[in-house]
């Protein structure tokens, strides 16, 4: 079951500000990530559910986190079924992503205290997420949606909706600016932080190194507002 509560995830989700997102099937390779990722500042870290043996790789890495990273918080992401999020639940999942909404999954993290962020890509999605439960919705994809100009246009009317965009959030001054002034409370990024030349060259080093940089972004422009 989760390390976490419900609000411990939650709050931690918004005061970092970034949640790194990534998949590797090689089990020591993803220890490298969150132990690098950990070091660089980042406490909520997303794994997702993509691949064969996925949930062979998250039990070992939840076991890392245990021992030699105990404030992260992992969570598992991609997950469409209910099915698939109990699994991960039981096995330490302390938050479930996915890329759609789903009723059944939203009953099953609640039952287990677990927060769940489904992809969302308009206010009617929104809003019938928040319905089940959901205190942190994902835009997704987030460029596509509407980008940060889409968050203004919820936040709008609907000002008690916290929102957290994955896909086309860059590692940037420029792109966190433009997200975190419109009123996301964190942001999702994945590939763009971790890249396939920092894992084909194990520079694990620069990727800590990033993750520390982005946070500073974060704090700079929230201090800023």
């Amino acid at each position: 079951m989760a390390r976490f509560s419900r609000m411990k995830t939650l709050s931690t989700m918004i005061e970092v500000g970034i949640i790194p997102v990534f998949y590797t099937p090689v089990v020591e390779t993803a220890k490298e990530i969150v132990k690098s990722l950990y070091q660089g500042g980042a406490l909520c870290i997303e794994m997702t559910n993509r691949g064969d043996g996925a949930i062979d790789v998250f039990k070992e890495l939840e076991k890392f986190c245990i021992s030699n990273c105990p404030e992260v918080i992992l969570g598992i992401g991609s997950v469409i079924d209910s099915p698939t999020a109990a699994m991960y639940i039981s096995h330490g999942a302390n938050f479930v992503v996915g890329p759609a909404f789903d009723k059944d999954t939203a009953n099953t993290c609640n039952s287990r205290k677990v927060p769940y962020s489904p992809g969302c890509g308009t206010v009617t999605e929104i809003h019938n997420a928040e319905i089940y439960g959901v205190e942190i919705c994902k835009i997704f994809p987030g460029k596509q949606v509407g980008g940060p100009e889409f968050v203004k246009s919820v936040k709008g009317p609907c000002p008690w909706t916290s929102i957290m965009p994955t896909g086309g959030v860059d590692p940037t001054y420029e792109s966190l600016k433009e997200w975190f002034n419109a009123g996301v409370s964190c942001v999702g990024i994945g590939s763009n932080l971790i890249t396939k030349e920092i894992i084909q060259n194990r520079d694990f080093k620069k990727l800590s190194e990033n993750v520390k940089r982005v946070i500073g972004i974060i704090k700079d422009i929230r201090n800023k507002k």
